[in-house]
């Protein structure tokens, strides 16, 4: 039996890294740069792809085998993040049919955001490289006292686009986005299209699993004419 489509949202937010934008080519460089500057060959793109959405931690145990916890993390830590801010949109770009996707939710009249776990000090640059300039907020890791899984920063977005958070649906690729979203009682969607990490996504019970972005636009537009039909 056919689902019925949920209750239309006011707003959809997005994580960032593998949910709207392919970042992990521009990451991997910036790890593999501290490798080839000590001699080392460079970790497989392969590799490291899964872990883009972890950002330095994802990047620099996948190349060095180190985590936060271990000697010399913080000092390859400072040096990824100098690396990276200085080749930030190299190679980065949107999803295939995420331009399509924003433009759908603006023709309808909705608001779009984007909640990272990426440092303000890499989302404000990046944004406006890749096509994202105009979000009608950009909440990132150090917005709120706490990041995903925590619901603060969605919470955070939902507030600054003056919206119940039960009126915000919320995207991610990453396990911790499901969780934000879910405990802040947003309805949740997951993308296999996205790095997606050590677990499978369809573990994460989200409200939705989507392999590509016309599905969540086709599902935002049946929950807005379901909501038209009962109006």
């Amino acid at each position: 039996m056919t689902m019925p489509p949920p209750a239309a949202p006011r707003a959809i937010l997005f994580d960032l890294d593998g949910t709207l934008a392919d970042t992990a080519p521009d990451l991997a460089a910036a790890v593999n740069l501290l490798r080839s500057t000590r001699g080392l060959a460079p970790t497989a793109y392969e590799i490291l792809r899964p872990t883009a959405s972890a950002g330095a931690r994802g990047m620099i145990g996948a190349s060095f085998g180190l985590t936060p916890d271990d000697d010399g993390y913080l000092a390859l830590r400072d040096e990824f993040f100098s690396n990276y801010e200085a080749a930030i949109a190299v190679h980065s770009r949107l999803f295939d049919g995420i331009p399509e996707l924003l433009a759908g939710i603006e023709a309808a009249g909705l608001q779009w955001g984007v909640v990272t776990n990426k440092s303000k000090r890499f989302t404000d640059p990046l944004l406006p490289q890749i096509g994202l300039g105009h979000a009608a907020c950009a909440i990132s890791g150090d917005t709120t006292a706490h990041a995903k899984p925590h619901p603060a920063p969605v919470l955070e977005a939902a507030s600054r686009l003056k919206l119940a958070p039960e009126q915000c649906w919320y995207v991610g690729d990453d396990l911790r986005d499901i969780q934000a979203g879910k405990a802040a009682n947003m309805l949740t969607i997951a993308c296999s299209w996205g790095y997606c990490g050590a677990t499978a996504p369809e573990s994460w019970q989200a409200d939705y699993l989507f392999r590509q972005p016309a599905e969540l636009l086709a599902l935002m537009q049946a929950a807005l004419a379901g909501d038209a039909l009962a109006a």
